[in-house]
This record gives structure tokens, sequence and C-alpha cells, in this order.
């Protein structure tokens, strides 16, 4: 099992960007994925992107395509979600996960999440 812990939430101006850390420890499989999720308040959690572990490939969610973009350092075991451009609908906690699927990841388990604020 795979332990996250996320971190570097906070609140931003519309417009602005913040750089989001995703901290794995465990066993990380050479076939997983290391993904980002959301849930706003109110709103069912919704997959925002994920990055190959091996290979580094990424798919991302269409409302976030051209304005996040994700990485890993695998030497630091750490998942990063770059995100620009923000818009007060990216308000939501953000949560970190590993698995070999999306469907895999969207059942967690999940870490403790990092509020992001974005205010007009």
């Amino acid at each position: 099992q795979v332990h996250v812990v996320e971190s570097g939430g906070g609140l931003v101006q519309a417009g602005g960007s913040l750089r989001l850390s995703c901290a794995a420890s465990g066993r990380i499989f050479s076939n997983y994925l290391m993904g980002w999720f959301r849930q706003a308040p109110g709103k069912e959690r919704e997959f925002v992107g994920s990055i190959s572990w091996i290979g580094g490939s990424t798919y991302y969610a269409d409302f976030v395509k051209g304005r996040f973009t994700i990485s890993r350092d695998k030497a630091k075991t750490t998942v990063y979600l770059q995100m620009n451009s923000l818009k007060l609908e990216d308000t939501a906690v953000y949560y970190c996960a590993a698995g070999s699927t999306i469907g895999t990841m969207s059942r967690g388990p999940w870490g403790q999440g990092t509020q992001v604020t974005v205010s007009s």
C-alpha cells in the first residue's frame, strides 16, 4: 500500500499559480500511476490527472488541459501538480492517490488532502 501526504495548497487569486506536492512512501509498483483528484464543497471527488510512475506519461481531465501539469521526481518519490491560470472553480481539496488504473486510484485510500482556494 502506498501512503501519500499532500502539501502546497493555499489561497491564490484567479489567474495565479500554485504547485502541489505529493510525497509517497510504501510499495510503488512499476506499473503504477500516481494521480491527482479534487473535491469541491458539495460535489463528488473528480479525477484531475495522472502520471505513470516509470514512463512519465501524463493524462489530464479536459477541464485542466493546458493549465495543469503533473510531474514526478522518482528519487524523492514525489509527484507534483503545477496549476496555472487558476479559476474560481478550481477551489477544492486536492488529493493524491496511487494505483494501477484511474479506477483503482479513485477508490483510495486517501490522504488528508490540501486545500486550494481561488479568490476573485
